[in-house]
């Protein structure tokens, strides 16, 4: 496969942004730009498409080579205005969009060109065809056709994906980033559709994801972890606001269970008030679980800790956050109550090196996510908390205490390798459940794995395991 001048596979870049393989914006010019002038200043600047735009220099449309020989030769004369040839609507995609979505949309429209549009709508450079479709193999591109398509497709061929990139080499903390991706992307649309069918909501909100999803980590079945952060609003105006969002908030939760996101048994969805407030409640609320530190109230702190914005005022998140970091700083001992909790997981390793069975009835598989990726992912998260560390990410969090000196490099090594060993066995696992029928899970059969694979396991548990307890032990004093 061939690589890119870094030495990676081209094929990763799918799981990056779309602003990473975009080319310089092209020439931009006014919707009455006569064009006589608009083709010149394309052919003057070697460009095969330029931007039309108003006033503001927000995109418009797109006028490329093929509206040049579809609309202006012989049809239009050179007086013309840009309006007429121009291709609008736009299609575009957003900066931080997955490139993977950015190609499925050059693909489901035929297009040669896709603008990358910043939040005002002003073109920050293009997308090219050729260049995008070159880190994609054939195999691949008809999964990445069905990313284009409704919600049950996008779901459908969320598999498919994970296993062709698998299959390409690529390492499987990259294909979880992209399933990561295109589960968000799902949040987003499904979000989208169902305020399509509400109307516009009377306050603006944020909605939040949290557990796997908000650190990047879902694999193909997440359950629901999400919530609503709305704007501020008088108390007086409460029960029509509240009026509108139960049955929209309601609807949208079934709807994501519909997709495949199944509903949180804990309850932790934007339908439930607990996990649907303004930025001031948000903020309320954390201050009462730093204080309680008990029960339900660490298992919910535990899960918001990870909490990302999906769609809307990313500031507003940004504040909570920020808000999160004082009332950590202020009030170390909740994160020693987190800690105490935290110490009963454990990890799926046996007193004599075996592992552990953690399936009911005839079987002995191991729950690799409950008894390896957890207490890792629990352990990596409280001492990035303690540090200030704003990366929600296991991975991310790791290197940045490995930066800090928290954690000696040469542990944080051996912990990468675990994390991502955990992910590749895990995602394949539930590959083999779709293929085999069954709902994908967590559920791992070890004694089918070849000998030297189990061996890489074991290390990577026992890893797990001595990073887990030292850092449990650290804040609780207890001894393991």
């Amino acid at each position: 496969m061939p690589t890119t001048p870094s030495g990676h596979a081209p094929i990763a870049a799918l799981t990056g942004p779309a602003s990473a393989a975009m080319g310089a914006a092209p020439p931009a010019l006014a919707a009455e730009t006569p064009l006589a002038q608009a083709i010149a200043t394309m052919v003057a600047a070697r460009a095969s498409a330029l931007m039309v735009v108003d006033s503001t220099g927000r995109a418009v449309g797109i006028l490329t080579e093929q509206d040049i020989a579809r609309r202006v030769v012989f049809q239009l004369g050179p007086d013309a205005p840009l309006a007429a040839a121009m291709t609008a609507p736009l299609i575009a995609c957003a900066p931080d969009e997955g490139l993977w979505r950015a190609i499925a949309l050059l693909r489901q429209h035929g297009l040669r060109h896709l603008p990358v549009l910043d939040e005002g709508g002003r073109c920050l450079g293009m997308l090219h065809r050729a260049e995008a479709l070159a880190a994609v193999s054939g195999g691949l591109l008809s999964h990445l056709e069905a990313l284009s398509g409704d919600v049950a497709a996008i779901k459908a061929a969320q598999a498919g994906i994970a296993r062709a990139l698998l299959a390409e080499g690529l390492n499987a903390d990259a294909v979880v980033r992209l399933v990561n991706g295109i589960n968000l992307d799902l949040h987003r649309r499904i979000l989208a559709e169902t305020l399509a069918d509400h109307g516009p909501a009377p306050v603006p909100f944020t909605l939040l994801v949290m557990g796997s999803l908000g650190r990047g980590e879902s694999l193909l079945t997440p359950d629901q972890d999400n919530g609503l952060m709305l704007q501020d609003y008088p108390d007086q105006d409460h029960d029509a606001v509240d009026g509108w969002f139960r049955p929209f908030t309601e609807d949208f939760n079934i709807r994501l269970d519909q997709a495949g996101f199944p509903l949180c048994p804990g309850g932790i969805m934007a339908r439930n008030p607990l996990w649907r407030k303004t930025a001031r409640q948000w903020r309320d609320q954390l201050g009462i679980w730093s204080n309680r530190r008990a029960g339900a109230a660490l298992l919910f702190g535990d899960i918001v800790f990870d909490f990302r914005p999906v769609q809307g005022d990313a500031a507003e998140a940004a504040s909570l956050r920020q808000n999160l970091a004082g009332l950590l700083a202020s009030r170390p001992a909740w994160l020693a109550s987190m800690a105490a909790q935290n110490a009963s997981l454990h990890v799926g390793l046996t007193l004599f090196g075996g592992f552990a069975d953690d399936e009911p009835g005839p079987g002995s598989r191991t729950d690799l996510k409950l008894h390896g990726l957890m207490p890792l992912v629990a352990a990596a998260r409280l001492l990035a908390l303690r540090d200030g560390i704003i990366e929600t990410g296991t991975s991310q969090r790791i290197a940045a205490l490995a930066a800090r000196g928290s954690i000696a490099t040469r542990e944080a090594s051996a912990l990468q390798a675990a994390f991502a060993l955990l992910l590749d066995v895990l995602l394949r696992q539930q590959l083999a459940d779709l293929a085999a029928g069954r709902r994908p899970g967590n559920l791992v059969d070890t004694a089918a794995m070849p000998k030297e694979s189990r061996q890489a396991l074991r290390e990577a548990l026992r890893a797990v395991r001595s990073f887990s307890r030292t850092s449990f032990a650290g804040f609780t004093g207890e001894i393991w």
